[in-house]
């Protein structure tokens, strides 16, 4: 007697580029390795007039998306460190409003830095904004709007993600000290020049 064939769950990865101004998502699904687009788009937070409001609109909108997709995981666009402190801080409160919503529904959350997500999409860390949507356009063969970098940037994100899951070794059995410089840096190989 033949054995069933296994048949491999879809899995939903949600991706999201925060931003104070505009947010991008991108939503695809991939089964057996092949990624299919499910939705892309972007939040206009600027016509809101407090920050108040571009917070709680962003976090009604990442439920919205949470709940119609039910995603499998989430990857967001890790913090990047500049020289305006006050767009980090907003930068920071909008990441964390999207994070929250994850967490409200238990979904995993894994972050990447903006190079480590070019490198990835396009092979090119430094990759334009341009390169990224080309390159994510070509991987999901979708005809995706080049009016939507922040989205394009999202499914970016999505796409790294599930580069990243499948690239990476099961557990690590090397140990390193808790809040060392060596946990650290092998942690966020992508920081040190």
């Amino acid at each position: 007697m033949a054995s069933p064939t296994a048949i491999i769950p879809e899995k939903i990865i949600l991706g999201i580029d925060p931003g104070t101004q505009v947010a991008g998502y991108g939503v695809i699904a991939v089964q057996k390795g092949v990624m299919r687009l499910l939705q892309y788009g972007v939040v206009q937070l600027n016509k809101y007039t407090t920050y108040q409001l571009k917070l709680q609109k962003l976090h009604e909108t990442m439920i919205r998306l949470i709940d119609e997709h039910n995603p499998d995981e989430m990857a967001i666009e890790d913090p990047f460190f500049g020289k305006n402190v006050q767009s980090m801080l907003k930068l920071g409160r909008a990441q964390g409003v999207v994070m929250a919503a994850a967490l409200s529904r238990n979904i995993p959350i894994v972050e990447y830095a903006p190079r480590r997500i070019k490198q990835s999409v396009t092979g090119n860390g430094n990759a334009s904004k341009e390169q990224v949507y080309q390159m994510v356009s070509h991987l999901l063969k979708a005809d995706l709007d080049p009016k939507f970098f922040d989205a394009t940037d999202a499914l970016g994100i999505a796409i790294c993600h599930h580069f990243h899951e499948n690239a990476m070794p099961a557990v690590s059995t090397k140990k390193t000290k808790k809040g060392a410089w060596g946990a650290f840096a092998s942690e966020h190989a992508d920081r040190i020049l």
